[in-house]
């Protein structure tokens, strides 16, 4: 499930940036003292009480400015409102209601979302009194906060939980696997949905950047159902130069963070690029499940071991995805297309496999004795005990003497011994290690 989306919004130099990075407790926006510094939207993973959510930083709104810095601006920040699940409204203390704070609670009222009003720079008791008038703007109880210095946030990140969609049962599409066409513009992600759906479902142009939205469409096969989701393009960020470009960004990672299987496309003519490495790295991070799929293959030139060669260089250049299967295809001829529905069937039953503890622990056992651990600082790594606690992807938890011991080399022997056993094509491996306290460890 993708996380909620918090977007922080208001009138240029009220204080977002600086709540922003202290909720993010990072300093990710720019902070300064002049309106206008932050003018493209920024985003940052949260958590409070165990609850994730996505923040959105946007630039300032200036409702009557002709300025085209500041259009663009209020231009990308409608469209994080638009896209938000909770929207905090961030008003200025010092300076009091103004105008400006009225016309943006208009925009936010016409937006029907849940607003949190957030008042800033309440520095002393004193400032607090400042908060009643903002009551003024009809969004509700105002919450005096000082983002400067950490006052009040815990109350205003108590009511952004509460305000966040409940996570719905979705116990009737528990069989539906869902899928991501990701890739760089132009690589024929919404070609191939097109050429599974057998329609044109999806717009299709050679102008990158074509498609806007991550598009859901349902797709049955063979007694399987699916869902597609067409993302768009993702360039290098020195590339990108149209606000509503950057926003559709968010939207392609967040359709891979909901879905079950990736199909990372790539172009046969271009080979893999350095922004495919970007996107491919993360749906790895991710956990998804993955099919690396090289469209356009009817237009590169063949010989017998053009396939071997090509599969190679793939391995080569996308070395931490050595566990996805590729395929070769052309969505245009549809040459392969076929077998795509049944490749996502196999590799997201591999990513949902759960394997017996007894089993587990025999595998590991075995690896062990054909290859111990070699010992380190003096001591010799001990396995007690493996167990899997989850899925989507698989996660195997090692207990052992001592974690630091644990080389990354004999955790990986242990990773492909899992494979060797199991499986697990087309799916990362999450692999934990515990350790025991020293006096445990005889």
């Amino acid at each position: 499930m993708s996380k909620p989306i918090v977007a922080i919004v208001g009138r240029p130099n009220v204080g977002k940036s600086t709540l922003f990075n202290r909720i993010a407790q990072k300093r990710v926006s720019i902070v300064e003292d002049i309106p206008g510094v932050t003018r493209d939207r920024i985003y940052m993973d949260a958590e409070w009480l165990n609850h994730e959510f996505t923040m959105i930083d946007t630039g300032g709104i200036e409702i009557e400015s002709t300025d085209k810095i500041l259009t663009s601006m209020r231009h990308q920040a409608k469209l994080a409102i638009k896209e938000a699940d909770v929207v905090v409204f961030v008003v200025d203390a010092k300076t009091g209601l103004t105008s400006a704070d009225e016309e943006v609670a208009v925009i936010l009222k016409n937006a029907r979302k849940p607003i949190l009003l957030a008042v800033n720079k309440v520095d002393s008791p004193k400032d607090e009194l400042e908060t009643f008038e903002f009551y003024n703007l009809g969004l509700g109880e105002p919450y005096a906060i000082s983002a400067a210095n950490a006052l009040g946030l815990g109350d205003l990140l108590d009511q952004i939980v509460a305000a966040l969609p409940k996570e719905t049962s979705v116990a009737d599409e528990t069989d539906t696997i869902k899928v991501a066409f990701i890739g760089r513009p132009n690589v024929g992600k919404s070609s191939l949905v097109n050429a599974l759906l057998g329609e044109e479902r999806v717009i299709v142009s050679d102008i990158p950047g074509t498609t806007r939205d991550a598009i859901d469409t349902h797709y049955s096969k063979d007694g399987s159902d699916f869902i597609l989701i067409d993302t768009a393009g993702m360039r290098r960020k020195a590339r990108i130069d149209q606000p509503v470009e950057r926003y559709s960004v968010i939207r392609s990672l967040r359709a891979v963070d909901r879905a079950d299987v990736v199909l990372m496309l790539i172009d046969a003519v271009d080979g893999v690029t350095e922004q495919d490495k970007k996107i491919a790295g993360y749906a790895h991070e991710a956990g998804r499940a993955s099919i690396i799929v090289v469209n356009k293959w009817d237009l590169v030139e063949k010989d017998s071991k053009t396939t071997l060669r090509y599969t190679e260089t793939i391995r080569s250049e996308l070395g931490f995805m050595q566990y996805a299967p590729v395929l070769f295809l052309s969505a245009l001829t549809r040459q392969r297309v076929n077998r795509v529905s049944e490749l996502v069937k196999f590799v997201a039953d591999q990513h949902a496999m759960r394997v017996a503890t007894s089993v587990l622990n025999q595998v590991i056992e075995d690896a062990v004795a054909i290859n111990p651990p070699p010992s380190e600082r003096g001591r010799k790594l001990k396995i007690f005990y493996t167990t899997q606690p989850g899925v989507k992807p698989p996660t195997f938890v090692f207990f052992v003497n001592d974690a630091e011991i644990m080389h990354f080399s004999y955790l990986r022997y242990l990773e492909n011994k899992l494979r060797e056993a199991f499986g697990f094509e087309g799916t990362p491996l999450k692999l934990v290690v515990r350790g025991r306290k020293d006096k445990e460890d005889d």
